[in-house]
């Protein structure tokens, strides 16, 4: 079971949802070693907190994550794109929703799935506009200049129909060099388009996109290294609770548009090809997935993503999906995530403006 096959009435176990402060860092825990500095704890953020992104803007971390009207015919009850603020991507602390009420584009129940970027001192936020079993799925934008808004509904750059991708959903915007790129689609594969120099719709038309990934992958996210590409994805039930069986997998191209592969050569887009995986659940967190990665102020790479715990992993009808933190480290070219592939227990807190400048260069 997927996103759209989850069944919409999942409860009011959504009201008690809402996004507050939840320090972890481990510093005076008893169960973590004293020789451990500035460590924190999985997760870093206890609330639901579903499909991360996140945006790195003058030393500060902003998050976005999932809304949905878990209960049937009522109003909102949680924030429309709920943001949180991190100065080091542990603390985090609820700063208010990107939306005050829905956008006019909107058609469905859900905003789903946010992708944000800063295209020159713009901030641009991508949402998915879905509910479960929606024929007709789109991506909306909007903008602000403040990353934590008010966000300005901007309309839609595409529905499934005039696109061709079926269920077009989870945007991520991608800055080449020759423009902005936004990456979409989720199930029946993994496409991309060009957009206009302001994100503000798609260059070239519908016939400009390009799929990089085949069925049964959802949740792209795509970064540069070296000179490589890098495509992350998750695959797997993601909506079952303990049961669980999302992950996050990985490819690999010389090139933007593609082609991707996994460590065994093998092009993501041939039939039954897949991603490397590189995480997924262990006895205490199940389906970790739709995954988000970001820098820190020493070149260092970090991944959020959604998990369960599996001791808690319900609000009542409602899947708790909350907000886990782990290094990227890379080896012979290839993203190795935590220390044995599943997610960390604890960790070591990134690197802060102030202490960055004890070292410098890139870690990785």
């Amino acid at each position: 079971m997927n996103r759209r096959e989850l069944l919409a009435g999942v409860g009011a176990g959504a009201l008690a949802l809402g996004p507050v402060l939840a320090r972890r860092t481990a510093r005076g825990r008893s169960d973590v070693p004293d020789h451990v500095e500035d460590a924190y704890r999985n997760p870093v953020y206890e609330r639901i907190f579903p499909d991360p992104d996140v945006l790195r803007v003058d030393g500060t971390y902003y998050a976005y994550g999932t809304y949905h009207p878990w209960k049937p015919g009522v109003g909102p009850e949680r924030e429309l794109i709920p943001i949180l603020r991190s100065p080091n991507l542990v603390d985090w602390e609820f700063v208010g929703p990107a939306f005050a009420e829905m956008p006019d584009w909107s058609r469905y129940r859900g905003l789903w799935a946010p992708g944000v970027g800063k295209l020159g001192n713009r901030i641009l936020l991508y949402y998915s506009d879905a509910e479960f079993g929606a024929p007709n799925e789109g991506i909306g934008v909007a903008t602000a200049s403040d990353p934590t808004g008010p966000f300005e509904p901007r309309g839609g750059l595409f529905r499934t129909d005039n696109i061709g991708v079926p269920n077009s959903i989870d945007p991520v915007l991608f800055e080449a060099k020759n423009g902005p790129v936004l990456f979409w689609g989720s199930r029946r594969g993994i496409y991309g388009v060009p957009l206009e120099d302001d994100g503000l719709s798609i260059a070239g038309g519908p016939d400009a996109k390009f799929r990089v990934a085949g069925d049964g992958v959802e949740a792209p996210y795509v970064v540069e290294r070296e000179g490589d590409f890098y495509l992350f994805g998750s695959r797997g039930t993601c909506c079952r609770g303990a049961r669980s069986t999302y992950r996050v997998v990985v490819g690999r191209a010389e090139r933007l548009r593609g082609p991707y592969r996994n460590r065994a050569g093998e092009r993501l887009t041939a039939e039954n090809a897949t991603g490397t995986t590189i995480l997924e659940g262990d006895e205490r967190f199940a389906g970790p997935g739709h995954c988000a990665v970001v820098r820190d102020e020493r070149g260092g790479w970090w991944m959020l993503y959604h998990a369960y715990e599996r001791a808690n992993p319900w609000v009542e009808d409602t899947p708790r999906r909350v907000l886990m933190l782990d290094r990227i480290r890379w080896r012979n070219g290839w993203p190795v995530v935590g220390e044995d592939g599943t997610p960390s227990a604890t960790g070591q807190v990134p690197p802060v403006a102030d202490r960055a400048s004890e070292r410098v260069g890139e870690s990785e």
